[in-house]
């Protein structure tokens, strides 16, 4: 079993200062009403993981099927619930290219949405996914 690591340090007002407890980082603050602009929100971020950890897996993938990328753009909007105070859908919007039939796409997609493991976070926490998927040769 592995063990992963999260360390949070206030810094000033509600800048906070995240780390791995390695040597990557990242700086935190409130929403954009009430933050110094400094970093994105935690909830922010959460959506951002989703996104990075779907494109991080579609290439994995994409490589283990011998499926050259050209380019790949994932896009996700989110609705937040002001009633329950968080992410409640996300709306993928992914573009690839790459010298592949669409079908092959289609299936990269398949295994990266079903193994992708920020959205198995987010799939239990009962937040309705969706995606849209256009491919380019």
């Amino acid at each position: 079993m592995a063990k992963l690591h999260a360390n949070a340090k206030l810094v000033k007002d509600f800048r906070i200062v995240l780390d791995d407890g390695g040597s990557h980082g990242v700086v935190i603050d409130l929403p954009a009403d009430k933050r110094t602009s400094i970093g994105p929100s935690a909830l922010e971020l959460a959506l951002m993981s989703y996104a990075g950890c779907y494109a991080t897996i579609f290439a994995l993938t994409a490589q283990k099927m011998r499926i050259q990328l050209e380019d790949l753009e994932v896009n996700v909007e989110a609705i937040k619930s002001e009633q329950i105070g968080t992410i409640t859908e996300a709306c993928f919007n992914v573009t690839v290219k790459a010298d592949a039939r669409k079908d092959r796409i289609q299936r990269i997609h398949e295994l990266t949405a079903r193994n992708c493991p920020v959205g198995k976070l987010f799939d239990k926490a009962g937040v309705k996914t969706t995606y849209s998927l256009q491919a380019a040769n």
